[in-house]
């Protein structure tokens, strides 16, 4: 009796296990059915404007005036460059600062110091990117304007400073767990040496996590990259080809919530804007996998 209670017993916990199991799979695949389904629906609707278009002049041509009585124009060439300076003037704000910030917490700051910055940084990462953008309207663009003698400070200065604080606690998170998961007798071989604790940081901590710092780097590049409403109201919307950092830039993700609105349904121009969505379904998928693929070798390397 008591071995048929235990066989019984045996049966049920292995269906259990393996309903949890496929329900983990079900969920893994289910996000991966997502993204396929993302990127057919961004790539079957750019191709009526492909057709009109070729890829070749959205990628060379600078000017976009897709309501231009003329000739309609289609060049993305401007809003990828104001793309790329936006997110890369945020990178050079917010990776030192993030990697500071990351090495402060994990190795310097003591448990009470460490317990009020953590749920902080936790809480810059939870404001809504729209405040963040009302900011820089009302708060750093008048700052930069006198500051540089311009119009209005809305430009991709701007919103490079904006892009930098929202990417700073994606960065300072898993830079610091980098930093945190560097085997202490790493450390202890090099202050046994004769090393300051500094020194120890600079050239024993901070290489052995480089890894994870990069993976954290690029995550925050990803978050920069994809934003939207942030640069939507702080950089100007000028369709321009930028030449310096006080220039009105508009972003990829900016002429896409602009314009998506207000265009006709089926017309080269709504199906141009897809075309755009591919392109930074690309860069943001790019940008995510990289970081990705340093993450899990770094894993690998420290277990």
């Amino acid at each position: 009796m008591m071995q048929y209670f235990n066989e019984k017993k045996y049966f049920w916990e292995k269906i259990k296990e393996k309903s949890i199991e496929n329900f983990f799979l079900f969920n893994g695949l289910f996000a991966i059915f997502i993204l396929i389904g993302i990127f057919v629906l961004l790539f079957v609707e750019s191709i009526p404007a492909l057709k009109e278009v070729s890829i070749l002049d959205f990628l060379t041509k600078v000017n976009w005036d897709p309501t231009s009585p003329e000739k309609a124009e289609y060049g993305m060439l401007a809003m990828i460059a104001s793309t790329f300076l936006a997110t890369v003037g945020s990178m050079i704000l917010a990776v030192p600062i993030g990697i500071a910030s990351a090495a402060y917490i994990a190795e310097i700051a003591n448990h009470r110091t460490r317990e009020i910055i953590k749920p902080t940084i936790e809480i810059l990462a939870g404001i809504p990117s729209v405040v963040i953008g009302f900011l820089g309207i009302v708060v750093l663009g008048p700052m930069l304007a006198k500051l540089f003698g311009t119009s209005n400070g809305l430009n991709a200065l701007n919103g490079s400073i904006l892009l930098a604080i929202m990417s700073l606690p994606t960065i300072i998170s898993i830079s610091e767990d980098a930093i945190m998961s560097v085997p202490q007798d790493y450390k202890n071989a090099s202050l046994a040496l004769g090393a300051s604790r500094w020194e120890t940081l600079v050239r024993v901590t901070l290489p052995a996590a480089s890894s994870g710092i990069f993976a954290a780097v690029m995550l925050g590049m990803g978050r920069a990259v994809g934003e939207t409403m942030t640069v939507l109201m702080a950089t100007g919307n000028a369709p321009a080809m930028p030449h310096s950092l006080t220039d009105p830039v508009r972003t990829m993700t900016a002429t896409i919530a602009i314009e998506l609105g207000e265009t006709v349904q089926g017309s080269v121009h709504y199906h141009s804007l897809f075309v755009i969505g591919v392109i930074l379904f690309f860069i943001s998928f790019l940008v995510n996998l990289v970081s990705d693929i340093v993450l899990n070798r770094y894993q690998k390397v420290n277990k």
